[in-house]
Order: structure tokens, then sequence, then C-alpha cells
């Protein structure tokens, strides 16, 4: 199935992918649903299940799903008219959404926290309800928030498998699994970016394409500088004080010293992933990478190697972004980049593959050993747990994507150094993360109900 470099990089908003953004453009979706109806609506209704509930308020789904259905998106989200909105809404309990009559809305009436059994169909689920003069529901939508942003209805969530035969042909390289991809490099004697390339060109221009993913790093890269300059305390009571900016601050001041350890460079990688988590966690912009709780791992590595490896050059960022991309839609298409859906393993470890990659691939190396560092880094996150303090991404969200970071170039770096010859494949570490998280306790799945969540006080 295709996944475009657009698709698996998206730029939004913090704290959650697809606690806070996938929300957000559900109730986007139900809004052109409300829309192109025939019916005279007077009110809309939410209820959130399962994870979406366990950890809503952390994750700011509430926030999410309420903006959205104000008429707010992720990738052109306004902090301050967001503020404003809800305060409207929370004092008037009235919603006015682009393109529909003013809508009842109370907050603390008509959006609920089932904490019930989750929908049938993901770990994430979310029902939207439009009601008429007399309260009735006269129009009604079950959505799926699986993982990066990715939204989907229950009936498209059935209708996967159709989808992804049909769409097979499309593109000139339709890879489904790693094996294919290595097989299809070969006889093309094409790389994995310039496969990937060629999918995207099906869809839209070069200089879209350029455009686009140059955007993407514009704001990887500027989510890296705030929040290496941005102090104080992160939101939602846990009290976690941001710690990029102290730590670039002893780095800089440690520049040229010659007592400085060769393991400080891992100090500079976690410092780029922390920089991004943080700035995640207080709910600013920043790129899917798959997901959000992940989103520091690859933009880290890529800037690391930007600035810290000889001979780099920022015309290979297409080439990184491309590669990682690819790595990324195997991951999700034959397991999961959900924290809900598979634990922390499908989202740093997921992050980890793709940055491994990426790198392999601007240092040179064969996508034998491309696909070999992205086995490398998912291999040694499969079983992590997703067990958010508070429900918040904050810890142990924060540094588990600074030794993500680590462990993706530390990857890249042993594949480097072999043929790309190796016992475990990339697609038996996805179908083992597939295993695994079909395993896993529903309470370490992003739940808050065990792990680091239970056993560290909330306040």
């Amino acid at each position: 199935m295709f996944l475009s470099v657009f698709d698996m990089f998206k730029v939004g908003i913090g704290p959650s992918s697809s606690h806070t953004m996938g929300p957000m453009v559900a109730a986007s979706r139900f809004l052109d649903l409300m829309r192109a109806s025939p019916f005279h609506f007077r009110g809309v209704k939410a209820s959130l299940h399962g994870s979406l509930a366990f950890t809503g308020v952390g994750h700011a789904t509430d926030r999410a799903t309420i903006l959205g259905l104000a008429g707010f998106d992720p990738a052109t989200y306004d902090a301050a008219r967001a503020e404003a909105a809800l305060a409207s809404i929370r004092s008037t309990h009235r919603i006015q959404p682009p393109g529909l009559p003013e809508l009842a809305f109370d907050p603390a009436r008509d959006l609920t926290f089932d904490y019930g059994p989750n929908l049938p169909g993901h770990a994430n689920g979310m029902i939207l309800k439009a009601t008429d003069a007399q309260g009735d529901v006269i129009l009604q939508e079950t959505y799926y928030s699986i993982g990066g942003g990715f939204v989907v209805t229950e009936t498209e969530l059935q209708a996967a498998g159709g989808a992804r035969s049909r769409t097979r042909a499309e593109v000139p390289w339709p890879f489904e699994t790693a094996a294919e991809m290595l097989a299809m490099a070969r006889k093309s004697g094409l790389t994995i970016a310039q496969m990937k390339l060629a999918n995207e060109l099906t869809f839209r221009s070069r200089a879209e394409i350029d455009r686009g993913i140059d955007r993407l790093w514009e704001v990887m890269n500027a989510c890296i500088d705030r929040g290496m300059n941005a102090e104080g305390i992160l939101p939602g009571g846990l009290k976690v004080r941001r710690r990029a900016k102290g730590i670039h601050d002893a780095l800089l001041a440690e520049r040229g010293l010659n007592m400085t350890p060769p393991h400080t460079i891992n100090d500079w990688m976690s410092l780029y992933a922390m920089a991004v988590n943080e700035e995640n966690a207080a709910g600013g912009q920043v790129v899917t990478a798959p997901t959000n709780g992940a989103a520091g791992v690859l933009p880290a590595v890529l800037r690391y190697y930007l600035d810290h490896v000889p001979g780099a050059s920022r015309t290979r960022i297409a080439d990184f972004l491309l590669t990682a991309a690819a790595v990324g839609g195997l991951c999700k298409h034959n397991a999961s980049i959900s924290g809900a859906e598979c634990g922390c393993q499908a989202e740093v470890g997921s992050a980890a593959a793709m940055a491994a990659a990426g790198l392999a691939a601007v240092l040179g190396g064969t996508p034998e050993q491309v696909e070999n560092a992205a086995e490398i880094a998912l291999e040694h996150h499969l079983g992590m747990t997703c067990d958010p303090v508070k429900g918040l991404v904050q810890v142990p969200c924060i540094e588990r994507n600074g030794l993500g970071a680590i462990k993706a170039v530390s990857a890249a770096s042993l594949a480097l150094r072999g043929d790309g010859q190796h016992l475990v494949s990339l697609d038996v570490c996805i179908e083992t993360m597939r295993q695994t998280g079909r395993d896993m306790h529903e309470k370490y799945k992003e739940t808050s109900l065990g792990g680091l969540a239970v056993n560290v006080p909330n306040c």
C-alpha cells in the first residue's frame, strides 16, 4: 500500500498525534459529513473510548475534539485563536463551525469519556453525533485514530484489505515488505530513496515534492531550535522542568575543551530529540515522525548528520526523509505506529528504525545495509511499553526520544560496518512487533494503568 512521505510526516501540534491531532482531524471530517447532509442540525456530541478516554485529558484529547468541531485543523493551528474559541465555547455552550449553523455544545455535558471496553476496531475510538432541535441524534459516525495522525471511519477500517490490493499497481515500485523493497532495488539498480521518489512522482510534481520536503525539515529544525531556547515548567501538573536549554548551554560552554569526552556527542543527539519533545509536550508545532510521541528521534538524527558528520550536505535531506518514510510505511502497513495498539515499540521503535535507515542511506549505505540499520534499531526496542505518567507525553517520553536517537545512530553505524547480510530480517522484526503488541497487556498500551504511570507519583 502506498503511503506518501507526506502521510508519514505531517505538520501538526502536540502533545500527541493519535490523541490530539487524530481527534481534531476526525472532528473536522465529521463537519464535512454534516455539511454534505440534507439535515438541519442544532447540536453536536462526542464520546471518547479506550485509550482516548483513559489518557484523554493528559493528551489534550478533549481540547482537540472541541477545537476540531469548531473548525480547527492541526496543519494550520493558531494557538491564540484556539484559546479564544475554547473560552467562548465554554462560556456560551455554543459552537460555530464554518459553513454550518450555530450548534449547541456544552463541553461538560456533550463530551463524555467512556471507560468501558474499547470499541471493536481500535484502542483509540471516538463517536461523533449531530442532533436536531429535539436533541435526537440524526447523524453519527465512528472514527479511529490509528497512530501518526491517521484517522479512519469504521467502514474504512473494515475495507482496508480491499483498498490495499487496489492501490498496489498504482506506483512503479509497489513494495509492501522489506524483502520486496530489496528485490526491487536489486532489479532496478535504484536506491530506496529513488524508488520512493518515483512512487511520489505518480501523485505530485517534482517541484511540489521538493517544496514539501523543504517545509518538513524547516518545521522540524525550527522545533529543535525553539526547544533549545525555551525555559520553564511543562504544562499538565507533573511540574516537569524543561532541560534542553540548560543542556545546550553547557554543551556550548564545553566546546573546544580538551577534557571533553568523546561520548559527549550522545548528549548532542539527546539534546536535539529532547528539545523537540519538550516543545511537543508544551503543545507546540511539531512534525509526526511517525508520531508526536516519537517526533524527536528522526529530527535529532538528521540534525546530528548535518551539524556533526564531516562532509554532510543539505542536498541529502530529501534522501534521508524519503528513505525513512519508506521504512515507516512498512512498519505502519505490516504492524503499527500506534502506542495504544502496540506500545512504545511502535512509536519510538519505528522512529528509530526510520532514522537509522535515513542515516545509513545518506552515509552511502547500500539498500541491504539500510534495511539492516532499520532492523537493528527496531529489534532493540521490541517489547517497549507505553506507560506515560499522568497520561502526559513527558515521562518517560522525552528522554526516551533521546535514547532512541542514540540507538538509531548506533544501528546505522553497525550496519555500515557490515555488508548487509544478517540473521533477523526487517520483515521478521516488524512482524514480531505486531505479535508482541497483540499480546501486550492493555495497561501497558497508552492507558496509564500500568508501569511507570502507576509507580511514579502523579504530582
